[in-house]
């Protein structure tokens, strides 16, 4: 919504909420803050305003950028198949959808990349948006700093080949790398195993026999290396992504449709068959929400596939929370409730109830935006419906249905009717109920037939907008920044050698920082000296793959360490690492300022590396 207010101020009513699909790669390592809801601000300290201003500022440049890019161009398609890129981390689950379904498909995972090329007329290649299913989570629950993960990094990997000479996020050239049906598709694709005993996990609930759930973990290409495992599986996506736009041949002709509504999703009535109806229910989690995946198990004594409450749980919640009535139970079933979320409203709805569903066709390719993370099969069925639908007038032939996913709101999870009824995670995280893929469904086939038959759709009922005085903030002010006595804001605290292979410096720093960065700043830079001109260029930032900034607060103090991890393309030289930040300060008796600081290393030299292999 913000995104839309900043469009409308600067563009009227050119970019809307029918044309303008927001969609999440869904990295797990990104900001957090940003929902209105209150299990959201809860499990992220509240509402973060600084993350909002980031996140909203930046979509917005990249709009800007690309209108003031506007220029006749073609479109073109490329499909193909990705292997060794993800795997089902629920495959119970899957295997309770009926074996005629299941049999139309060679893989429990959709191994499909779609991919679009942007040209311009003479051919020039300025972008291309790919979508591929599989989770954001090579870089694991123990990260702490800020990643786009695997599909990150396949992005930065080919924008770095379309735009050399140009620094990370800089160039011409847009990869966008896109999710989609990626509800249970792991990219930890040895699976899982007991990291105790390095023994499979339990098949049905994902626990081991010492240590539980929380010992049972997935293991990427590398193991449990998260940096290797989030290249090998970035460098997977790219390799294929620049092999289809390398064959790209089919053109995308014919007009831009939209289609957007309003859903109250705790209240839509489903047709099953000719006699029999469902509903849609109002919010609610399962236990087997508290067990976390097998990328990341809870902390608490749950397991997934739970099927009956827990007493002891449960008399903690109905204490804490109040217990879920009997309606909202009835209509979960078989999800043994966690959490009501759809009955508690204080300080504000703890779970949206209107949702927006969304389509856009670009000639014959439509894009399907899912307000949530959709499993294998729920999005191979949405596909497969909205297909019918918009060939059933003949406007469309041969229609390309794409699923994006995570789109302008979230929702959690939307599995089949049949995975529902397992209650591993991600059924227990479909907060609709049993039938919420059917509603999404009946709705998203509406949208395609009123594409189809040009046909004007009701709004729908629109969400609440919370004012910012509405929100809450669970994170502490910032406190006033100390440093080591006899040093600098900024300084390196320790020698630099004079030769690297990997650098890693630290530096004094403060908790300000992290709040301050602008959009089109950095971190950190990492400089070459080139003799020729005796200039500083800046060869890294803070984007780049190969620098890691870590930051660690030890009371009123704080350092930053900084790690270049020079790649085999660096060349010889003279170089060094400089860091921005800012740090509070007292102004007075009772007033602070933030100040800006700066620091810069030694000078270091690199020599020419050589290749292990």
């Amino acid at each position: 919504m913000y995104v839309l207010k900043e469009l409308e101020v600067k563009y009227g009513i050119l970019y809307r909420q029918d044309n303008v699909i927001l969609s999440g790669t869904h990295t797990h390592s990104g900001l957090g803050g940003y929902f209105q809801y209150t299990l959201f601000m809860i499990t992220s300290k509240g509402y973060i305003k600084p993350s909002i201003k980031a996140i909203v500022n930046g979509i917005v440049k990249s709009i800007d950028i690309a209108h003031r890019s506007i220029k006749p161009g073609r479109i073109y398609m490329s499909k193909g198949e990705l292997e060794e890129s993800n795997l089902n981390r629920s495959p119970h689950s899957y295997l309770n959808n009926p074996a005629e379904e299941r049999n139309k498909y060679k893989s429990n995972t959709d191994k499909q990349v779609t991919l679009l090329k942007f040209t311009d007329l003479d051919g020039d290649g300025m972008g291309m948006l790919s979508w591929f299913a599989v989770h954001a989570v090579s870089m694991n629950y123990t990260n702490q700093m800020v990643s786009s993960d695997n599909m990150g990094y396949a992005s930065y990997l080919l924008e770095q080949e379309k735009n050399i000479g140009f620094l990370p996020g800089e160039g011409p050239f847009v990869a966008a790398f896109a999710s989609s049906n990626l509800g249970d598709a792991s990219p930890n694709i040895r699976g899982p195993f007991c990291a105790n005993t390095g023994l499979p996990c339990d098949y049905l609930n994902s626990s081991c026999p010492i240590g539980g759930l929380k010992m049972c973990v997935a293991l990427g290409p590398a193991g449990s290396d998260m940096f290797n495992n989030t290249k090998i599986i970035g460098e997977n996506i790219f390799k294929r992504a620049k092999d289809l736009y390398g064959k790209a041949r089919q053109e995308v002709r014919g007009p831009l449709h939209a289609a957007h509504q309003w859903v109250n999703m705790t209240d839509v009535t489903v047709q099953l068959n000719s006699t029999h109806t469902g509903r849609t229910c109002k919010p609610a989690l399962g236990h087997s929400f508290a067990a976390g995946t097998t990328d990341g198990g809870g902390d608490l004594n749950f397991t997934q596939g739970a099927v009956e409450g827990d007493p002891f749980w449960d008399g903690i919640r109905d204490a804490l929370l109040g217990a879920p009535s009997n309606e909202t139970q009835d209509c979960h079933q078989p999800k043994p409730i966690l959490f009501s979320t759809g009955e508690m409203t204080w300080p504000l709805p703890w779970h949206p109830s209107i949702v927006d569903v969304q389509i856009i066709t670009i000639g014959p390719v439509a894009i399907v935006a899912i307000p949530g993370e959709m499993t294998t099969m729920s999005g191979r069925r949405i596909r497969e419906a909205v297909k019918q639908e918009l060939e059933a007038q003949g406007t469309f032939s041969n229609a390309e249905v794409v699923v994006a996913g995570l789109c302008n709101i979230y929702t959690h999870y939307i599995t089949t009717y049949e995975e529902y009824q397992i209650q591993r995670y991600e059924g227990a995280s479909t907060i609709y109920g049993p039938h919420t893929l059917s509603a999404y469904i009946q709705k998203f086939r509406g949208l395609a037939k009123a594409i189809a038959e040009p046909t004007e759709l009701p709004k729908g009922p629109e969400p609440p907008f919370f004012k910012d005085s509405q929100l809450f903030s669970l994170l502490p002010a910032a406190a006033v920044d100390k440093k080591p006595i006899n040093t600098t804001f900024g300084e390196v605290l320790e020698r630099v050698d004079p030769e690297y292979t990997v650098v890693s410096l630290t530096w004094s720093k403060c908790y300000e920082l992290m709040f301050k960065k602008n959009v089109d700043k950095t971190f950190v830079t990492v400089e070459k000296y080139h003799n020729s001109t005796a200039h500083w260029d800046v060869v890294h930032t803070d984007a780049s793959w190969e620098t890691r900034f870590h930051w660690v607060k030890n009371g009123a103090e704080s350092n930053a360490t900084i790690e270049w991890h020079i790649p085999l393309s660096a060349q010889a030289g003279s170089y060094r690492i400089r860091h921005f930040g800012h740090y509070k300060q007292w102004k007075g008796f009772l007033e602070t300022v933030i100040m800006a600081y700066e620091g810069v290393s030694d000078v270091f030299r690199v020599s020419k590396i050589k290749s292990n292999y």
